[in-house]
């Protein structure tokens, strides 16, 4: 398989730049929701923090399961948990959790998450 991000053959899913970026997004979602207040931890907090995790889990089980169809499958469920968290980010933002900028920083970093899950399922195709 080669990376349509690093243009190099892919041996794991751990060569996958898509990973790695979503990887560092968990890391920023929970450095930014340890911030909430704490009568969130248990609803968006923990629903926010799903949805991150979600994101290079299921790129790694996707990868591991060998074979396209089933790859591009659970690109696609990374690509409705990046949608997820789009939407979560925004409720925090209009619920004054986090500020324009925080929002628009890692409103950006899912965005590129986005396009190049999008670049990668186009490829499998």
């Amino acid at each position: 398989m080669e990376d349509v991000h690093k243009n190099k053959a892919v041996k794991t899913y751990r060569d996958l730049v898509v990973w790695e970026k979503s990887m560092q997004f968990v890391t920023d979602i929970y450095s930014i929701t340890k911030k909430f207040p704490g009568d969130e931890l248990y609803s968006l907090t923990n629903q926010i923090r799903r949805s991150a995790v979600s994101i290079p889990s299921n790129i790694a089980e996707g990868f591991g399961r060998n074979t396209k169809k089933e790859f591009k499958r659970f690109l696609n469920i990374s690509m409705a948990s990046v949608f997820e968290i789009q939407t979560q980010i925004r409720i925090s933002l209009n619920l004054g959790y986090i500020d324009s900028s925080v929002f628009d920083k890692i409103f950006e970093s899912s965005r590129e998450i986005e396009r190049m899950l999008s670049s990668l399922i186009q490829k499998l195709k």
